[in-house]
């Protein structure tokens, strides 16, 4: 009984403590972290810091949960007694994020999210973080105060500043940003040790970064596991030319190295994508019942595309305009590199590279008395080829939204989705002793279709 009380009392201080923070004034809360409270906000904005007065931290989450109601078909040649699995109507895995923001010193703050419940991973596991400095007081009042008014640096575990899609994405819970239900089909999205470092100069932002290249880390260097570092760098105009008219362009690019890293820019997401199931078969069912693992966290990206390049270049060009309620949001990416093949457990480059395009656009209307209502559509498309000899390929996707924001931390979405690939070959497996492609997979010709329901929560 005494153990009990004990631990009564200290989940008590606890929770009194997660009240007394989430009490701040929302001037400290927003500076911690704004995406919770505004859209459209890319990069944090530099502005004066709070006065600091000790630590102060702040408790925050996310919660989503999707009503499935989508419908799948092939023209694929499926293996005998294998089919698309069936498909209903139904709620998918509820998700759920963790955020604790600290403020830590004068223009220096710490952020860190964890994924309680994913698709990808259904128990809790650590996205990432950051710390983010601002001002150097803490080496001295004033330190370099003339430098770091226009500069930041950002060091963390955490997403890449690659491009600006990764601001308007669904990443686990944190939905309430992305107008849509599901992210880009090439999903730029990775977490990898960095450092960033910032200039900002009235209304123009400029970045460089580096990056080890790898999610997983480890110091040891083989055949398949070297130490390649990425570089990357970002550059930008965004400014809010009067009360009805803001606008933004960036370009980013990233150059990766080696053959044994940096493969998952567009496949590194360990949340998985919104649309579950979709051109899955009974053979991948089965493979995951053979492994004794779950069928969803097998098979977590549908409706995604991955092109799994080694030393790869990429860039992504958004274009942001925003006119009273109209808002367009533009995204131009070219990712090109090497379609590794492994011989005899060692990495080696294929005879050529491969290319992808992606273009993708979303144009919104936000009306009401405070924008809270918002209907619009979004186009998505990405070809290529893996290498010179393989057949370009393709898939296309549209969607049309509806959102209504209950409060500024209740966000309610509808949305219809039609998602094609074509009839490429490339999408097929090569058979090399006779040099033909087959087209016996559900993505040749694959198409699915139907709607989607979101409520998400983020405060």
């Amino acid at each position: 009984m005494k153990t009990m009380l004990m631990k009564a009392s200290m989940l008590a201080v606890l929770f009194s403590g997660i009240s007394f923070t989430n009490a701040q004034e929302n001037s400290m809360r927003a500076y911690l972290a704004p995406e919770k409270y505004s859209r459209g906000i890319f990069e944090d904005p530099k502005v004066d810091a709070p006065e600091y007065d000790g630590v102060k931290v702040s408790v925050g989450g996310d919660f989503a949960l999707q009503f499935q109601g989508l419908k799948h078909s092939t023209e694929g040649t499926l293996p005998a007694g294998v089919t698309l699995i069936p498909l209903g109507k139904d709620v998918n895995l509820p998700e759920a994020n963790l955020d604790l923001n600290a403020y830590l010193s004068t223009g220096v703050k710490m952020h860190l999210r964890t994924y309680l419940s994913a698709r990808h991973h259904n128990e809790a596991w650590v996205k990432g973080g950051y710390i983010q400095i601002d001002n150097l007081d803490f080496i001295s009042k004033g330190f370099m105060s003339n430098i770091m008014k226009y500069a930041r640096v950002r060091v963390g575990m955490d997403d890449l500043n690659y491009g600006d899609a990764h601001f308007r994405r669904s990443d686990g819970a944190y939905t309430i940003n992305n107008p849509f239900v599901e992210n880009n089909i090439m999903d730029s999205f990775t977490t990898q040790p960095y450092a960033e470092f910032y200039g900002f100069y009235q209304n123009f932002i400029g970045m460089v970064g580096a990056s080890n290249g790898k999610m997983n880390q480890t110091v040891v260097n083989t055949a398949t596991s070297n130490i390649n570092p990425s570089i990357y760098a970002k550059i930008g105009f965004d400014k809010q030319i009067d009360s009805d008219l803001r606008l933004r362009l960036t370009g980013s690019v990233i150059k990766t190295s080696g053959l044994t890293t940096n493969g998952q820019l567009f496949g590194d997401d360990r949340t998985g994508s919104r649309y579950y199931y979709v051109l899955l078969t009974s053979a991948d069912q089965a493979a995951s019942a053979a492994k004794n693992s779950s069928f969803g966290t097998d098979n977590p990206s549908t409706g995604r595309f991955n092109p799994g390049f080694k030393d790869m270049t990429a860039f992504q060009i958004n274009p942001f305009i925003k006119y009273r309620g109209f808002e367009f949001f533009g995204t131009i990416e070219r990712a090109s590199g090497n379609k590794v093949l492994t011989v005899a457990g060692v990495p080696t480059k294929r005879d050529s590279d491969g290319a992808y395009n992606q273009f993708a656009g979303d144009l919104l209307y936000r009306f009401g008395s405070k924008e809270q209502f918002y209907i619009g559509g979004k186009y998505n498309t990405v070809s290529g080829k893996d290498f010179d000899a393989m057949p370009t390929r393709k898939v296309d996707r549209w969607n049309i939204d509806a959102g209504w924001f209950l409060t500024k931390n209740i966000l309610a979405k509808a949305e219809y989705v039609n998602q094609k690939y074509d009839n490429s070959l490339g999408w097929g497996t090569y058979t090399a002793s006779t040099n033909t492609w087959n087209p016996n997979t559900a993505l040749y010709g694959g198409n699915f279709k139907g709607f989607m329901l979101e409520a998400t929560i983020g405060f």
